[in-house]
């Protein structure tokens, strides 16, 4: 653990300007915010000029909220260091935050410079990047990166390409995407991850620099990508969610991809949605993928059906998502999905949230059918619950 290894680093010579910073990014991730602001002022007090120790205090004031702080210092430190993209990553974040899409996803594409960016773990293309410019004929190869979630919502900029004069346009995707993706409007070819060879293309850009290139702002935005649910899957969802009972269908997601650093901070656990379990007129369908659904296992009399097991990929998601009625998690890639489905979805935040939910307000451009629910500065869940609460109380009486 790192926040431990460096304790006992600053023990032998607490003089270490490198051992504090390291410190301070460790308890910023375990959300002790204070502690953590401690530790990289220790760091700057000793290196006052150093770019890690700067971008690290950057980075604690945005994960604890505080914008106001940190887009000065973060404009500073961009006209003393403008070769460090770190600072531009970070002014990147709370421009797309507060919804200024246009600047922010300029900002943005600072990531492919950034060491900490593990870009070099997707596919790598030679040939030239796709800029914005116009098509012309041309076939452009389009990558994926980040998770799930990422490219669902931006495969609404896909349709996009042929009105840029691409002749043809190929996509890259995961295999779990297969058939959801399959006959997408504007879309030639699907590729998985990893083939060989790569096909011929001319231009190659990565899915999530397409609102850059398309010159998106918080006015613009696309609506989400029309997606073809198998009528396999359907058949299947319909036999998984059986004949209706009048009850309000409600499915559930407590935790996102573990292998997510964050996830500790956006996910929830099961024994938060429990009280749910008593409004009258509510029928609960677990969504959970992966080692969080052992949580349901641990309460077989719990009164939810447990959908994960059943679900092979996001096909068979969604055609479960357009069998509900309303989907409350925490943010993971089923959001995205039900957004863009258009199901009706209770998203809980946490208190400084993926961009594309903004800071404040209960909506958000990407997705209309998606509600926010959102923490307080405390991080505590309790209010996001009891208002989700007397929320669901209302729409289940009104079924």
């Amino acid at each position: 653990m790192a926040a431990e290894s460096s304790r006992r680093a600053l023990l032998l010579d607490p003089g270490q300007g490198a051992a504090w910073a390291e410190r301070a990014l460790a308890l910023s991730h375990y959300s002790r915010h204070g502690e953590a602001l401690h530790a990289v002022r220790r760091a700057l007090a000793l290196a006052p000029a150093d770019p890690v120790a700067l971008f690290r205090l950057t980075v604690i004031l945005l994960r604890n909220g505080d914008f106001p702080a940190c887009r000065p210092a973060l404009e500073r430190l961009i006209r003393l260091q403008p070769e460090y993209p770190g600072f531009r990553w970070g002014r990147a974040q709370i421009r797309l935050h507060e919804g200024e899409y246009e600047e922010g996803f300029t900002d943005y594409e600072c990531r492919y410079w950034l060491d900490e960016y593990q870009l070099q773990a997707y596919r790598p293309h030679r040939g030239p990047r796709w800029t914005g410019e116009p098509l012309d004929g041309k076939i452009v190869m389009i990558t994926t990166e980040q998770g799930f979630g990422d490219t669902i919502m931006m495969a609404r900029y896909l349709p996009l390409l042929k009105g840029l004069g691409a002749r043809r346009v190929v996509v890259e995707r995961a295999d779990e995407l297969r058939r959801l993706f399959a006959g997408m409007e504007g879309v030639d070819a699907f590729v998985p991850r990893d083939v060989a060879p790569t096909p011929i293309y001319h231009v190659h850009s990565s899915i999530m620099s397409l609102p850059h290139h398309f010159g998106t702002t918080a006015a613009t935005v696309p609506p989400p990508a029309r997606l073809t649910v198998p009528e396999k899957a359907r058949a299947k969802a319909a036999r998984l969610l059986g004949a209706r009972d009048g009850r309000l269908r409600v499915g559930i997601v407590w935790s996102g991809n573990q292998g997510f650093s964050d996830n500790h901070i956006r996910a929830a656990g099961l024994d938060r949605f429990l009280p749910l379990l008593s409004v009258p007129g509510t029928a609960f369908y677990s969504l959970q993928k992966g080692p969080p659904e052992a949580e349901l296992q641990a309460l077989p009399d719990a009164p939810i059906t447990a959908l994960g097991p059943e679900m092979q990929d996001f096909a068979d998601t969604a055609a479960v998502l357009e069998g509900l009625d309303l989907v409350i998690m925490t943010d993971s890639s089923v959001a995205h999905l039900a957004g863009s489905l258009g199901v009706p979805v209770w998203n809980l935040v946490q208190h400084v949230p993926y961009w594309v939910y903004g800071r404040t307000g209960p909506t958000t451009p990407w997705y209309p059918s998606m509600r926010l629910y959102r923490q307080g500065p405390d991080e505590d869940w309790a209010p996001v619950f009891e208002a989700v609460r007397s929320d669901l109380e209302r729409s289940a009486a009104g079924k």
